[in-house]
């Protein structure tokens, strides 16, 4: 995917009113603060898709506000390209606006081929980090995670890598994704021997998937790091897309996605209860789901995807009532079950 200069969209100029009305809430008991909604590029900005989408989709989310944008070295497809193509619109577009952003990146997952592609030894992070910095065009990422823990590799190991990932001054802050409670409090406990700041745990976390709430949260307020919530709507389980059954050309009915068929048709009758509340509330059941996350103050950002600029600000939408009466928690409590 490239950028033709010849027909490339004219240059690009920030809002000035994007910090208006966007609310930032902070990281655990750190100095950063982030946008309520923040924006991940895992899919549509890989090299079989659009670059002027992507950078309308990277324009309208600045212009809203949203200065936090989520990568991993292995988001595409292919593998890398989805930074290669955020690099490609960092230069031409958002190189003057760096200290306003808030970049994320992350390994841990399959990435080249070999014994050091994947998981969590020094060598592959060290690598990665390298790699993705190179990518981007970027001096340093803002916060760097570990994606998922490795089972076979010593925790001190990794965060080690991670600490000096720091101290090299390739990132500013640390993180970890899909780490299970006790995990996580080995890894923030190596981590504040090192002095390094670990700030935010990103967890799959939605309506349908509460995992976070057993101990989570608590562990996460305990070590003063924050939570930002991925796959907030379910695979798009907890939007209008599916209320009516699965369309035809969804990704769904294409086997495209991590939703199955089966898992949906199970969920479909809470699933258009949930959207009988939210259309009481006034608002779509995305934008419900999305509300009903930040409700917690343990979740610094609710990280969403976006195939347009449409649909990032229909999301966006969802701060607009943010508050919840016990009778709508208690429904959306037995629903989620």
């Amino acid at each position: 995917m490239h950028i033709n200069d010849k027909t490339a969209i004219k240059e690009y100029q920030a809002s000035s009113d994007r910090y208006d009305t966007m609310k930032y809430r902070r990281c655990g008991k750190s100095g950063v603060l982030l946008p309520a909604i923040s924006l991940g590029l895992w899919h549509n900005f890989g090299a079989v898709d659009s670059i002027h989408n992507a950078r309308e989709i990277l324009r309208c989310a600045f212009d809203l506000g949203i200065t936090h944008f989520d990568l991993a070295n292995n988001y595409g497809p292919s593998y890398g390209s989805a930074e290669e193509n955020f690099g490609l619109l960092y230069k031409k577009d958002f190189r003057s606006y760096r200290d306003e952003l808030f970049i994320a990146t992350k390994a841990g997952y399959d990435m080249w081929p070999g014994p050091y592609g994947n998981w969590g030894s020094r060598k592959y992070l060290i690598a990665s980090i390298d790699q993705s910095l190179q990518r981007m065009g970027l001096d340093y990422v803002d916060v760097f995670y570990h994606h998922r823990p490795d089972p076979e590799t010593p925790i001190e190991e990794t965060m080690i890598a991670l600490s000096d990932i720091v101290r090299q001054g390739k990132a500013l802050y640390v993180g970890i994704s899909n780490y299970k409670p006790k995990e996580t409090a080995e890894a923030a406990s190596l981590l504040k021997e090192m002095k390094i700041p670990f700030i935010l745990h990103q967890a799959r976390y939605s309506i349908f998937d509460r995992w976070v709430e057993d101990s989570l949260l608590d562990t996460l307020e305990e070590h003063g790091a924050g939570c930002i919530a991925f796959s907030p709507l379910a695979q798009g389980m907890l939007t209008d897309k599916y209320l009516h059954g699965i369309p035809q050309n969804s990704r769904v009915a294409k086997d495209f996605t991590y939703l199955t068929k089966e898992q949906l048709e199970a969920k479909l009758e809470k699933i258009q209860k949930l959207s009988t509340i939210a259309d009481q509330r006034g608002q779509k059941l995305s934008q419900m789901a999305i509300a009903w996350l930040l409700r917690q103050p343990q979740v610094s950002s609710v990280l969403i995807g976006a195939s347009s600029p449409a649909q990032l600000r229909e999301n966006v939408k969802a701060l607009e009532k943010p508050l919840f009466s016990e009778e709508e928690l208690e429904l959306i409590d037995v629903l989620s079950k």
